[in-house]
């Protein structure tokens, strides 16, 4: 493929998950083909190819209520700096458009400075942290959740009904809900690293001890995106252990939408929401 090459779009299906796995797993992301084949059946993802080689993708997610997420835009290495991760969010903005959808994507600072000259605003801030556990389990887990009780919880943090995906993550082998003094949240399994969000809780102090308990229970490494505008929870978090390893930015394209009734602790994964 030359430079001046102008690569046709296409939409991608669940047989590409393998495919598209190969991508994120070049850029030392965490998702898993699970996650590609939840994407590729109930989204729109897109994709460039070189041959028989996919080199480039990006996803729209679309949620109930005119939201739709906007991720999984990755370009090989061999085909960066060619316009292509541009003319497939392009792509994925008009979908939305055509539907009459609010777009949303979690950023890191470079796509930041690409989105925000497309017209995106910023909203809240992220930071993705990591915690190596000791290896062996100290305790047992905290007590198990309902879907429903996530489902209920996290509509009213996002504004969004996510019934179908919180489903699909609780149901995968070895995902959990996990609850203790009005405090929840899924865990589930990613590539490299186990992943605890959403989470929500009454107060930082819940939100903590909650973590603790299902890192205590866990032997892997953890990730988990906090909200940067929780700052107890996220000094609490760094305080006991977890590093951080990069900022998100949440941006919008489009209409503000129905916001949640209080803010999450953690999200369910920049790729996400």
């Amino acid at each position: 493929m030359d430079a001046t090459d102008d690569p046709r779009i296409i939409r991608l299906g669940v047989e590409d998950a393998a495919a598209g796995l190969v991508l994120s797993t070049e850029a030392h992301w965490n998702q898993n083909e699970d996650d590609w084949r939840f994407f590729l059946g109930e989204g729109v993802v897109l994709g460039i190819r070189d041959g028989a080689q996919l080199v480039a993708t990006a996803a729209l997610l679309p949620y109930p209520g005119n939201n739709a997420w906007i991720s999984m835009v990755l370009v090989t290495a061999s085909h960066r700096r060619r316009g292509l991760a541009t003319r497939l969010v392009d792509a994925c903005l008009e979908t939305a458009r055509k539907s009459g959808l609010t777009s949303w994507l979690d950023a890191t600072p470079d796509g930041a400075a690409v989105y925000g000259p497309l017209g995106f605003t910023p909203t809240l801030q992220l930071r993705r942290l990591k915690l190596m556990t000791s290896g062996q389990a100290a305790a047992r887990p905290p007590s198990t959740g309902t879907l429903d009780a996530l489902r209920a919880r996290d509509r009213r943090t996002t504004g969004f009904d996510r019934t179908a995906l919180l489903t699909a993550f609780a149901q995968r082998p070895g995902s959990s809900i996990v609850s203790a003094n009005r405090a929840m949240a899924l865990v589930r399994g990613g590539r490299t690293a186990r992943h605890i969000g959403p989470a929500f809780a009454d107060n930082a102090a819940a939100a903590l001890a909650l973590v603790d308990a299902i890192a205590r229970s866990e032997t892997g490494p953890l990730l988990l995106d906090a909200v940067a505008s929780q700052p107890a929870f996220l000094e609490g978090l760094t305080g006991s252990g977890w590093t951080i390893e990069r900022p998100f930015q949440r941006m919008r394209f489009g209409p503000a939408t129905a916001t949640g009734e209080e803010m999450p602790f953690a999200v369910a994964g920049p790729e996400f929401g």
